[in-house]
C-alpha cells in the first residue's frame, strides 16, 4: 500500500508509466531475491520455476482479478455491467513494451540456453522502454480530486514535503519487501520439505502466491476506483516487462559470478516447457490488449487457461499448444485486417509527439 500510494502520487510529477515502472520494480524485489539465491547456489533445475510461476500468476490470475474488482465496483455505481477495461492512449507504450522482450524470449527458447549476451540484450530492451516512458507527460492536474485521501494529501502538499513523503513511501515499502523476502523463502522451503511438497512446486507456486501479494494489493486498490482500473492493469504489465527483461537478465550474471567464469545456463526439458507455456500465455494476453482494452470474456479465458494446468499438470502441453494456436490466430486476424492494431497506431502517435520531438 505504501508504494502504491507513492506511485499514485508520483504520476502527477513524472509520467504515469514511469511511476508504474518504479512501482513494479519494487514489487518484484521478492522475485529478484528468490531467483538470485537460486542462481548463486547454481540450482539450475529450479532457476525458472519461480519466474514462470510468478509471471503466469500475474497474468492468469492478476488480470482477471483486476477486471472482476472493477466490474463489482462499477456495478455498485451503475446499473449496466462493465464490458471491458479501456486503456488510455499512453498505455500503448506498455503494451508494445511487452511485445519486444517476448520476441527475444522466443529466441532463448529456441536455442535452449541463457547467457550473458542475452542479459545485455534484455537490459538494453528495458533501458529503451524506460527512456520512452521518461518522455511522456505527467497526469493532468484536473484529476487530482479523483484520488483517495492519502495520495491526494501528498499531491497537494508543499514541494519538499511531497518529495520527502513519496521517497519515504517508495523506499520504506521496498525495504519491508526486501528484508521479509529471504526469511519467507527459507521458511517456505522448510515447510515444503516437512509436508512433502516437491521443491520445484514450492518455488514455482507457493512462493509467488505469497510474494506477489504486494502487487495484488496495489492493483486491487487501483481497480476498485474503476477509473483507475487501466492503471492497475498497467501495473501488472509493467511487472511482466520487468521480469521478462531485468529478472531473466540477472540470472546468467549471478550464475557466472557464482561459478567464477562466464557460463551459460542450459534449459532442460521441464524448464523449456514451463518457459514456452509462460511465453504463450504472455503472447495471448498481449494480443488481447492490442486493441487497447481487456474485454470480460478475455479475462475469463486467461483465468480458465491458467487454472487448468494449475489443477492438472498433465494438461501443460495441450494448454501450451492452445496458447500458441490462439496467438497465431490473433496474428492472422491482424494481418487480414479483421482486427486493428490500435496499440501500435497509438504508440506511433506518441513516438512522433513526445519521443521523436
Amino acid at each position: 500500500m505504501m508504494i502504491a500510494w507513492a506511485a499514485e502520487s508520483a504520476q502527477y510529477f513524472i509520467a504515469q508509466g514511469f511511476a508504474l515502472a518504479i512501482l513494479a520494480w519494487m514489487q518484484t524485489l521478492p522475485e529478484f531475491a528468490v531467483e538470485a539465491v537460486i542462481a548463486w547456489r547454481q540450482q539450475t533445475p529450479l532457476l525458472l520455476a519461480n519466474l514462470t510461476g510468478a509471471l503466469r500468476l500475474l497474468t492468469g490470475l492478476g488480470w482477471p482479478v483486476i477486471y472482476l474488482t472493477a466490474a463489482i465496483f462499477h456495478r455498485r455505481r451503475s446499473p449496466t455491467p462493465l464490458k471491458a477495461i479501456k486503456l488510455d492512449e499512453h498505455h500503448s507504450v506498455e503494451v508494445m513494451g511487452l511485445l519486444v522482450p517476448l520476441i527475444y524470449i522466443a529466441i532463448i527458447c529456441a536455442k535452449r540456453t541463457l547467457n550473458l549476451f542475452d542479459a545485455v540484450v534484455l537490459i538494453a530492451i528495458y533501458a529503451a522502454y524506460l527512456a520512452i516512458l521518461s518522455k511522456l507527460p505527467p497526469e493532468a492536474p484536473e484529476s487530482i480530486e479523483e484520488l483517495e485521501v492519502i495520495p491526494r494529501s501528498i499531491v497537494t502538499a508543499p514541494r519538499m514535503a511531497r518529495l520527502s513523503v513519496i521517497t519515504v513511501l517508495f523506499l520504506g515499502g521496498a525495504l519491508m519487501i526486501r528484508y521479509s523476502a529471504e526469511p519467507f523463502v527459507g521458511s517456505l522451503l522448510a515447510i515444503a520439505a516437512v509436508i512433502g511438497v516437491p521443491s520445484f512446486v514450492a518455488v514455482q507456486w507457493l512462493a509467488p502466491i505469497v510474494s506477489e501479494f504486494p502487487e495484488m494489493a496495489s492493483t486491487v486498490y487501483f481497480a476498485r476506483t474503476v477509473d483507475r482500473a487501466p492503471m492497475a492493469l498497467m501495473n501488472m504489465v509493467s511487472s511482466n516487462i520487468n521480469q521478462w527483461t531485468l529478472l531473466i537478465a540477472m540470472l546468467p550474471i549471478v550464475f557466472s559470478v557464482s561459478v567464477g567464469h562466464v557460463a551459460a545456463i542450459p534449459l532442460d526439458a521441464q524448464q523449456q516447457l514451463q518457459l514456452l507455456m509462460t511465453l504463450g500465455q504472455a503472447l495471448v494476453a498481449m494480443m488481447f490488449l492490442i486493441n487497447m482494452e481487456l474485454v470480460w470474456w478475455e479475462a475469463i479465458a486467461l483465468l480458465v487457461l491458467f487454472v487448468v494446468p494449475f489443477i492438472n499438470p498433465v494438461t501443460e502441453k495441450p494448454v501450451t499448444a492452445a496458447y500458441f494456436l490462439w496467438a497465431g490466430y490473433e496474428t492472422w486476424r491482424l494481418a487480414s485486417g479483421q482486427r486493428q492494431p490500435v496499440a501500435l497506431l497509438r504508440f506511433v502517435e506518441i513516438w512522433n509527439k513526445h519521443v521523436r520531438r
